[in-house]
C-alpha cells in the first residue's frame, strides 16, 4: 500500500501572546513565575489536534473562515514554524508559496534568486539551468533578470515568486491566497500551471478564497474551523457546507481581541457598512477601523466584492490621502463605494491592507456581506441569474422605420 505522501497527525499550535519578545529576559522571567500554576487568558490555540493525509499526486483544497488555522497549518508544513504538538511528515520535495517573494534576496537579481531558491530546495546547478528558460519565459521579466528584485514591480515579484515555486520540480507544492495579488491573466496562467503540475503526478496543497477555482482544480478539500478540522471530502460537498457556515451575513465585524498579531504591523480591528439607496444607484459606506502594531511602509486598503462561490466580481481602491502611516496607533477610514447594478443576491467582502501589492498587512475574509434584493431594471423577459453576469447593464432597443424597397432603375 502507498504511503501518504503528506501525513498531519494531531497537529496542535499554541501562540501564548505577549510572552516572547515583549521586553526584557527579566521581565520576561518574572511574567511567567506570576502566571505559573495557572492558565494563561491570553493563550490562543491556532490549531487543535489537525490531522488528515494527502496522497501523491492529489490536489487538496484548504478553506477556512479568517483565523481558522489554515495559514499557520501550510507554516508548519513549509518548515517556517513548529507545532506546539503533533507531527507533519512530508516524503517529498516541497515548494512554497505563502507570501509574495518569500525566500527571496531583495539585494539579489531575479537571476541569483532563482538559482537560490533552488539551492534551497536542494537542487543541484545543473537542474536549476534546465529549467532557467521556462522559469523566465513564464514570469515575463527577461529584461529585468539582472536587477535586484527590490527594484521589481509588484506585478514582476508575484510572476516570477511563482514561476520559481512552480517550476523547479517539487514533488509537493503549497500555494497560498497570494494569487489574488496578480492581474486576472495572470491568475488563468497560474491556475493552468497547477493543472499542469497536478496533472504530472505531483501534490498541491492549495490555499484559496476562489471557490469556482478550488472547485474546478481540487480532488478534495478540507475546511478548517477554529483551529479544527470540521469536514474534509469531496471539493463541492466540502464547499457547500463552507458557503452555508456564512460569517458575513452581519453588517459589522470586530476582531476577536485574542487572536495574535501573528507580526502584521497593521491590521483591522472592526468594519461596519451601510447600503444606501435604491438600484441602480445605490452607495456602500464603509466605516474601516485599523490598529498599527509596528512599523510599516505607507499603506492602503482594498475592498473586494465577490459573488456567492467567493469569486472577486470588483475591486475598489479608494485613494487615501494621505495614506495609513504608522504614526498613530489607531485609524479610522469611511469609504464609499458607488455600486454598479447588480443582479439580486448576497455579496460578501474580503478586506485587506498592505503596503503595494507586495506588502499584504492584513487579509480578512468575508467579514461583511450585503443582499441585493430587487432587479434593478423593469421590462425583462427573463430573470436575472448568475449565468447571466452579476452586472445588469443598462440598455435600451428601439424600432427602426421598415425599409422601403428602392424604385428599379430602368434605362431608357
Amino acid at each position: 500500500m502507498t504511503k501518504p505522501i503528506i501525513e498531519i497527525d494531531r497537529i496542535s499550535k499554541l501562540y501564548r501572546l505577549g510572552s516572547i519578545g515583549a521586553g526584557s529576559l527579566r521581565e520576561s522571567v518574572a511574567r511567567w513565575w506570576r502566571g505559573a500554576g495557572t492558565a494563561d487568558p491570553r493563550e490562543f490555540w491556532a490549531l487543535r489536534d489537525v490531522s488528515f493525509e494527502v496522497a501523491p499526486g492529489e490536489v487538496v483544497g484548504l478553506v477556512g473562515h479568517n483565523g481558522a488555522g489554515k495559514s499557520t497549518l501550510l507554516k508548519i508544513l513549509s518548515r517556517v514554524t513548529e507545532p506546539t504538538s503533533g507531527r507533519a511528515v512530508l516524503r517529498g520535495r516541497a515548494a512554497s508559496l505563502l507570501e509574495v517573494g518569500t525566500g527571496f534576496h531583495p539585494d539579489l537579481t531575479g537571476r541569483e534568486n532563482i538559482f537560490l531558491n533552488g539551492a534551497i530546495l536542494g537542487m543541484k546547478r545543473a537542474e536549476i539551468a534546465r529549467k532557467f528558460d521556462d522559469i523566465v519565459e513564464f514570469a515575463e521579466i527577461g529584461a529585468f533578470l539582472d536587477t535586484p528584485v527590490k527594484r521589481y514591480s509588484s506585478g514582476m515579484y508575484v510572476r516570477l515568486a511563482f514561476a520559481v515555486a512552480a517550476h523547479l520540480d517539487p514533488e509537493i507544492l503549497i500555494i497560498d491566497e497570494v494569487l489574488a495579488v496578480g492581474d486576472a491573466a495572470f491568475q488563468k496562467k497560474c491556475l493552468g500551471k497547477m493543472q499542469d503540475v497536478a496533472s504530472g503526478g505531483r501534490t498541491v496543497i492549495f490555499v484559496s478564497h476562489n471557490m469556482a477555482s478550488m472547485q474546478a482544480l481540487c480532488d478534495r478539500a478540507v475546511m478548517l474551523e477554529e483551529g479544527r478540522v470540521a469536514a474534509q471530502g469531496a471539493t463541492a460537498t466540502v464547499l457547500a457546507r463552507y458557503l452555508a457556515r456564512g460569517g458575513e451575513d452581519s453588517d459589522t465585524w470586530t476582531r476577536d481581541p485574542a487572536t495574535p498579531a501573528d507580526g502584521k504591523p497593521l491590521r483591522f480591528e472592526s468594519a461596519r457598512l451601510q447600503l444606501e439607496g435604491v438600484a441602480p444607484r445605490q452607495l456602500l459606506h464603509l466605516e474601516l477601523k485599523l490598529a498599527t502594531t509596528g512599523q510599516h511602509r505607507p499603506a492602503f486598503v482594498a475592498v473586494d466584492i465577490l459573488n456567492a462561490l467567493g469569486a472577486s466580481i470588483m475591486q475598489a481602491l479608494p485613494t487615501v490621502t494621505p495614506f495609513v502611516a504608522d504614526d498613530a496607533p489607531r485609524h479610522t477610514l469611511r469609504l464609499t463605494i458607488h455600486l454598479p447594478p447588480l443582479i439580486p443576491g448576497h455579496y460578501p467582502l474580503n478586506l485587506w491592507a498592505g503596503s503595494h501589492f507586495t506588502e499584504t498587512h492584513d487579509f480578512v475574509e468575508r467579514a461583511l456581506g450585503f443582499d441585493i434584493d430587487a432587479s434593478p431594471t423593469k421590462g425583462r423577459s427573463f430573470d436575472h441569474v448568475a449565468e447571466r453576469g452579476y452586472i445588469v447593464p443598462e440598455s435600451t432597443c428601439d424600432y427602426l422605420p421598415e425599409t422601403l424597397p428602392q424604385p428599379a432603375n430602368i434605362d431608357a
